[in-house]
């Protein structure tokens, strides 16, 4: 389908129709092929693109701040991959078993369902040992602390012999 017949014309569109259809194309092929992305890239990047942050730099710490409504602290997972790279991560899902035994259904689903992860390279300064999180009222706040600076070299006297 040509997505510039239905009005919607803009790079950001037309790339996002190849990748899914690119992805799409992928799978249906039994075999691997390295012609776009993977299925978990794909769906990677829908779940990093729907949990936006705040990343705020103090003196001695950098915080990151995202909108957790909903979800207890066991829901969400806190880590850092390969030395540096902070990801949060979890899955929001819908309960409800109870309201189908009640014969409830919706009429209509606005919130958003399913994995969210984000991921955030630490700056150098970054004290992977003193990393911190809160979950409070639907928030959550990771602080990573800065190492201290390093001192400054002094300079070495080197005593000079007679000869």
């Amino acid at each position: 389908m040509d997505i510039s017949l239905m009005g919607f014309d803009s790079p950001l569109l037309h790339n996002l129709h190849h990748i899914l259809a690119a992805t799409d194309d992928t799978t249906t092929n039994n075999k691997s092929s390295n012609v776009g992305p993977t299925r978990a890239y794909v769906r990677d990047a829908r779940a990093m693109a729907a949990t936006p942050a705040d990343v705020k730099e103090y003196p001695n710490s950098y915080v990151f701040i995202v909108d957790m409504p909903g979800l207890k602290s066991g829901d969400i997972k806190v880590q850092v991959e390969e030395d540096n790279v902070l990801v949060i991560s979890g899955e929001r899902k819908r309960e409800h078993d109870q309201e189908e035994k009640e014969g409830v259904k919706y009429v209509r689903m606005e919130r958003r369902i399913g994995k969210f992860m984000r991921k955030f390279a630490l700056p150098e300064n970054a004290n992977m040992e003193k990393i911190s999180a809160i979950c409070q009222d639907g928030v959550l706040t990771v602080t990573v602390e800065k190492l201290p600076p390093p001192e400054p070299k002094k300079p070495k006297t080197i005593q000079v012999q007679v000869a």
